[in-house]
C-alpha cells in the first residue's frame, strides 16, 4: 500500500498533492485530502502549511513541447488511439492540479467553506479520471509519459494566480466548457473505430465535467455579485497571457438547442461583461464576446452562447 505524507490541513494536503511528482501519490493524496475535508477532520489552513508551488510536481516524462509541435495522428490507427488517450490523460492530470491549486492558492479568500467543498470534489473526480485513462492506456500497451505533451493548461493557472475571478473565468468557464463541446465528437469517433472501452471512459468523464463547469459558474457569479461593476479590476490583466489563452482556447460555445444535454450558463451580466472586457487586444476590439440566445431554454431561462 502506498504511504502518504501527513496532512496538516486542507491547504497543506492540496499543496502536498500538487508538489508530488509520483502520480500515484498525487492522485491518492488528492482524494484522501478530499475525503478528510468532507468529513470535517481537517482545518482549512494552518501557519505550518507547505507553500504553494509555481509549478506542479511531475515525473521526468512526458517531454513538454509547444502546442504547435504536437504531432497529429488519425484516430483510426492504434497509434492514433493511444495518442488521443495520452492527450486526455495529460489534460486530466493538469485538471487535478488546477482544482487543488484553486483551493490552496485562494484559501484565504473570503468565500464560504462550500467553495472548497466543490473544488475538492472536482479534484477527487479529476484524479479518478486520470487513473481511468491511464489504466486504459496500459491496457493498450502504453503508459502516460510515452508521448510528448504541452504545458498550455498550467500556463492558464500561472497567468491567473493572483486573481480568483480570472481563474474561474478561464479554467472552468472556457477550458473545461470547451472540453464539453468536443467530447461527444471524440466519443463518436472512438465508437466508429471500435474502441468501445475508451468511449466508456469518456462517458464517465463527460458526465462529471458538467458538474465541474457548474461549480465554476456558481462561484464566478458569487464573486461578481457584490461588485457594482462586475468586471472591475480586470484591467490589471491587460494584454496578458490570459487574453491570449482565451482567444486560442475557445472558438464557439454551442448555441441554445444545438445539443440539449450540454451545460449552458444562465446569463448573468457579469460573465458576459467580464469576458468581453478581458479579452481585448488593446485596440478596443473584443477577441471574445458573449451574446444572449433569443430562444429560452427548456427551463424558461435565457442562456449564454459564445460568439
Amino acid at each position: 500500500m502506498t504511504s502518504l505524507p501527513a496532512i496538516g490541513s486542507l491547504r497543506d494536503g492540496a499543496v502536498r498533492a500538487i508538489r508530488a511528482a509520483d502520480l500515484d501519490i498525487k492522485t491518492l493524496l488528492a482524494q484522501e485530502t478530499a475525503r478528510r475535508w468532507s468529513e470535517r477532520t481537517l482545518s482549512l489552513r494552518s501557519p505550518l502549511d507547505t507553500t504553494v508551488p509555481d509549478r506542479p510536481g511531475r515525473p521526468e516524462k512526458p517531454e513538454l513541447i509547444p502546442p504547435r509541435q504536437m504531432p497529429k495522428r488519425a484516430l483510426t490507427t492504434d497509434k492514433g488511439q493511444i495518442a488521443l488517450l495520452h492527450a486526455i490523460a495529460h489534460i486530466e492530470l493538469n485538471a487535478v492540479d488546477l482544482a487543488l491549486d484553486i483551493v490552496a492558492r485562494f484559501a484565504t479568500e473570503p468565500v464560504p467553506n462550500s467553495f472548497f467543498d466543490g473544488w475538492m470534489k472536482v479534484a477527487f473526480e479529476e484524479a479518478k479520471h486520470f487513473r481511468m485513462v491511464r489504466d486504459r492506456l496500459r491496457q493498450l500497451g502504453a503508459d502516460y509519459g510515452d508521448l510528448p505533451a504541452h504545458d498550455g493548461l498550467w500556463q492558464a493557472a500561472h497567468d491567473t494566480r493572483n486573481d480568483l475571478t480570472a481563474r474561474l473565468a478561464v479554467v472552468p468557464l472556457i477550458l473545461e466548457a470547451r472540453g464539453l463541446d468536443v467530447t461527444p465528437a471524440l466519443q463518436a469517433k472512438m465508437r466508429e473505430a471500435g474502441d468501445l472501452e475508451s468511449a466508456a471512459v469518456l462517458d464517465v468523464i463527460y458526465e462529471d465535467e458538467k458538474g465541474h463547469v457548474a461549480v465554476g459558474a456558481k462561484w464566478f457569479r458569487f464573486l461578481c455579485a457584490p461588485e457594482e461593476r462586475p468586471g472591475r479590476g480586470i484591467s490589471s490583466l491587460g494584454q496578458s497571457q490570459f487574453s491570449r489563452s482565451a482567444k486560442g482556447s475557445i472558438q464557439r460555445y454551442r448555441p441554445c438547442g444545438s445539443r440539449p444535454d450540454a451545460i449552458f450558463l444562465s446569463l448573468d451580466d457579469c460573465l458576459c461583461e467580464y469576458l468581453t472586457e478581458t479579452c481585448r487586444n488593446g485596440t478596443g476590439k473584443a477577441l471574445l464576446t458573449l451574446t444572449v440566445s433569443n430562444q429560452p431554454h427548456q427551463d424558461g431561462q435565457n442562456r449564454t452562447r459564445w460568439g
